[in-house]
C-alpha cells in the first residue's frame, strides 16, 4: 500500500480499480527453428523408401492375384474339356455300335478272324492286289 499524505489508514481507490480491471498476463512465445538440411533429406529418403517397399509389396500381390485368376480360368477350361470329352466318347460309342448295324443292313458279313485281308494303299492309289494283277497282265502281254 502506498503512503498518502501522511495517513496510512486511507485506502487508495484508483490503484485498486486499475488492478481489478486489468490483469497483467505474460505469454511465452517459442519459435521453432527450421530443420537442418540433412534431417530433411533423411526424412524424405525414409518416406521414399517406405513408399517404394509398399509399392513393391502391392505389385507382388497384384501378380499373385493375376496368377490365381489364370489358375481358376484354367481349372474352368479343364472341367469344360472333360465334359466335352465324355460327351464325345459317348457319341463315339454310339457310332461304333451303329457301324455294325449299318454293315449288316448293307449285306456285309463279319470275318471269322482267320481270314487275313491286306488292303494297304499304294502311292498311285491302287491296292496291293490290284497292282500285282496289273503287273501279271502287263508281263503276259509283253511276252506275247
Amino acid at each position: 500500500m502506498a503512503y498518502m499524505r501522511g495517513n496510512l489508514a486511507v485506502k487508495e481507490k484508483s490503484s485498486e480499480r486499475v488492478s481489478q480491471r486489468y490483469r497483467e498476463t505474460t505469454k511465452v512465445v517459442t519459435r521453432r527453428s527450421p530443420l537442418p538440411m540433412k534431417e530433411k533429406l533423411v526424412a524424405i529418403l525414409t518416406v521414399m523408401v517406405c513408399v517404394a517397399i509398399a509399392g513393391l509389396i502391392i505389385w507382388r500381390y497384384a501378380l499373385i492375384y493375376d496368377l490365381n485368376m489364370q489358375i481358376q480360368n484354367a481349372d474352368r477350361n479343364i472341367t469344360d474339356m472333360k465334359q466335352q470329352v465324355t460327351l464325345l466318347q459317348l457319341q463315339k460309342q454310339k457310332l461304333e455300335d451303329r457301324i455294325a448295324e449299318e454293315a449288316v443292313s448293307l449285306g456285309y458279313v463279319t470275318s471269322d478272324g482267320q481270314q487275313v485281308i491286306d488292303v494297304s494303299p499304294r502311292m498311285d492309289g491302287t491296292t496291293a492286289e490290284e497292282s500285282t494283277s496289273k503287273k501279271s497282265v502287263s508281263s503276259s502281254v509283253a511276252q506275247k
